[in-house]
């Protein structure tokens, strides 16, 4: 009888979390518009892939303008985690299931998947949230939905191209990596998604030391008294198995991956990106792909470049190139509250990844405010919840909503009108 008692509040959250994240893919779904659903390199190339090829046999349709003439074929420079993502779509059309790239759809899924987890991922915080008292579950929910509609995810997701999709899987797949180490640890579940991760997303692959940090950590409370006087070489016996079970996947996927940049431009480190034409003619990569010198440039974009006014309703517009993530999403204002659980790592986390990205040479081309930035995120959250108080309080609520009205306005005006444009 106890059994069953206890197993109702779980399965009560279980169904809570499913019909948010419901709830999330259909708001997506309709407040969207996948204005790049046409360029669907990755599903393309997947779709290559059950043809036995590795890139196209005939040149490409012109909108595809950044597959990569070498030798007698055309390749796609996304990574082949991004391109195996995308073999379900593949297999659907191939079966004659459906007929283009399902952006809208994809975009929906992946952004009620993310909610799912981040909702799922609060309950490593604070106080015991199973009780379901109202106050906490309020700030679970809203802290769940923030990610995805409270900042630039919405409007760049939404977009629907190759590169959003493959961002958004990076997200999910760190997200849900998160939730199997530190709600319902499984190191090799969360390998998997990290592997979903890194694959979507090359610069990722920093961050596993800190998924094997979280278990080590956990690992090593958990026998903190067989192990107080234990060696070096007894903690390594006891988690190699997890170290094992993590990295079976992503260690697999590097490998493939290697074997795949080898296998079109002979070399295990050149995914093809600079073969792209006129990309290594453009200005932004004068000193390279990664450079110090793109630092400023960057560092402006993503956290200094402001909003634009204009004189018709709603009365501010926004660079389509980029803006300020902290004027974008000002909910992160509270990031830089008194650091909570997982807060160390977390900053870490997000410096070094901030780091690469900001040597980037362009800071990420037409878009709704540093859609790189996107990765941030799930650590973002960490610090978010980890920080805050038990209860939800009238700053966090009024910063929330203030979040989502920027975000809604930018998805309105990028993706249901033609009024921003490039200058």
């Amino acid at each position: 009888m106890e059994a069953e008692t206890s197993k109702k509040p779980e399965r009560y959250e279980l169904w809570l979390a499913i019909a948010i994240s419901l709830f999330a893919a259909l708001a997506f779904y309709f407040s969207t518009n996948p204005t790049l659903r046409d360029l669907d390199y990755t599903a393309e190339i997947a779709s290559a892939f059950l043809r036995g090829d590795l890139g196209f046999r005939e040149k490409p349709p012109e909108w595809l303008n950044e597959m990569i003439p070498y030798g007698n074929k055309y390749y796609s420079a996304f990574p082949l985690g991004a391109v195996v993502s995308m073999l379900p779509v593949a297999l659907l059309e191939k079966a004659s299931l459906i007929h283009n790239f399902p952006a809208r759809i994809l975009a929906a899924l992946i952004a009620g998947a993310c909610v799912y987890f981040f909702f799922q991922v609060a309950k490593a915080f604070g106080p015991d949230y199973s009780s379901l008292r109202p106050k906490p579950l309020t700030r679970r929910i809203l802290l769940a939905l923030f990610p995805v509609f409270g900042t630039w995810t919405w409007c760049n997701l939404g977009m629907g191209g190759a590169w959003q999709i493959a961002l958004g899987l990076a997200v999910l797949g760190e997200i849900a990596a998160l939730y199997f180490t530190l709600v319902r640890p499984s190191p090799f579940v969360a390998g998997a998604f990290f592997t979903l991760a890194f694959g979507n997303r090359t610069e990722l692959l920093l961050t596993a030391p800190f998924y094997l940090y979280l278990f080590w950590r956990r690992s090593n409370e958990n026998t903190a008294g067989q192990l107080r006087t234990a060696r070096v070489k007894q903690m390594l016996r006891v988690n190699a198995p997890m170290v094992i079970d993590f990295l079976t996947l992503p260690v697999a996927l590097a490998l493939l991956t290697a074997a795949y940049n080898f296998a079109r431009f002979h070399s295990i480190f050149d995914f093809g990106y600079f073969h792209i034409p006129e990309v290594h003619n453009e200005p932004w990569y004068e000193h390279g792909l990664f450079s110090l010198h793109a630092i400023p440039w960057n560092v402006h974009t993503m956290l200094f470049e402001g909003f634009r006014d204009d004189p018709d309703f709603p009365f501010l517009s926004f660079p389509p190139f980029g803006c300020s993530i902290l004027l974008t999403s000002p909910l992160l204002f509270l990031l830089f509250r008194a650091v909570g659980s997982y807060g160390a790592i977390s900053w870490i986390a997000i410096g070094i990844v901030t780091f690469v990205l900001w040597c980037h040479g362009n800071p990420g081309g037409w878009q709704f405010s540093y859609r790189y930035a996107m990765i941030l995120l799930p650590w973002m959250f960490l610090l978010l919840t980890g920080n805050g108080p038990p209860k939800t309080t009238v700053i966090e609520i009024s910063l929330f909503a203030v979040s989502i009205a920027i975000n809604a306005t930018a998805t309105w005006l990028f993706l249901w009108t033609d009024r921003i444009q490039p200058s």
